[in-house]
């Protein structure tokens, strides 16, 4: 069989839309996949019932999609912050992480904690970034074994100096993967928080191909695919040639063209791009 990429979206595009009519879209715009902010689910996700969270996965699955995982982690509650010296709210902090670990399984098998949250992993309350990254890494390392129990992996997204200073590049995200050492502690790929990398994408996508599990998509300027002038051809080249088997996940950040819109032009596009991959 040839390959397929796997595409998936990311649900805060469909603001005010009901759960239920953002899947039927995002099916009917041609995903298989469907990524999901907890903030948009709950004020505090942790708080969702049992009954409510089988309800979201039963009406992912009826409309014969599959939850790829969660990413904006910690935008609410508000005030969490895990790399800070003040330890109480580390630790709280550290605790949404389960939390979000324990929905994310709920929600469906084998999703990802794509872990960006520039404003609350940042540096704070005078540490450096090389003291908050050591608090980074231990948080890290500490939720990892909950994740393996229940089958997710947890994605540390290298974000650029404009956005953090707290892990900027994805050559030193998968440092610091390896140092962990953990199976459920990978890295992911996002081509809008890529500005800072210096080296080709592609290169760097291939040179960590083997720890990374996610890879998110978009313009630059945070519109979605098609809207700008990013070359989506050389890393998805590589993905294909290396037969990457994870999701190719749409994020947008600029949801003016409406959800519709943005999940059916970018995926266009996209298709487009890769139907000239091998001409």
């Amino acid at each position: 069989m040839s390959f397929q990429f796997r595409h998936a979206i990311c649900n805060e595009a469909f603001q005010g839309w009901s759960f239920a009519d953002t899947c039927k879209t995002v099916k009917k715009a041609g995903y298989t996949g469907f990524e999901i902010a907890p903030f948009t689910l709950a004020e505090d996700p942790a708080t969702i019932p049992a009954a409510q969270r089988k309800e979201y996965r039963d009406i992912i699955q009826s409309e014969g999609l599959t939850f790829a995982g969660l990413h904006w982690l910690m935008v609410s509650p508000k005030g969490l912050h895990v790399t800070t010296p003040d330890a109480a709210l580390r630790e709280k902090s550290w605790r949404h992480i389960h939390s979000l670990i324990e929905l994310c399984a709920d929600l469906g098998p084998n999703g990802v904690l794509v872990f960006g949250s520039p404003q609350q992993r940042s540096t704070t309350g005078g540490l450096s970034p090389a003291q908050a990254t050591r608090n980074f890494v231990d948080g890290l390392a500490q939720v990892a074994p909950h994740a393996a129990e229940r089958g997710v992996k947890v994605l540390l997204e290298a974000l650029p100096k404009g956005q953090c200073d707290v892990v900027g590049t994805l050559d030193e995200a998968a440092a610091l993967v390896r140092q962990i050492g953990h199976p459920s502690i990978l890295t992911m790929f996002d081509t809008h928080n890529a500005v800072d990398e210096i080296e080709p994408h592609a290169v760097l996508v291939e040179r960590h191909f083997g720890l990374i599990r996610h890879v998110h998509v978009n313009e630059m300027d945070g519109k979605h695919c098609g809207q700008g002038n990013y070359d989506f051809k050389p890393v998805l080249r590589t993905l294909k040639r290396l037969n990457y088997q994870g999701w190719v996940s749409l994020e947008a950040f600029d949801f003016s063209f409406g959800g519709e819109a943005i999940a059916t032009q970018s995926l266009r596009y996209l298709e487009a791009e890769i139907a000239r991959l091998d001409a």
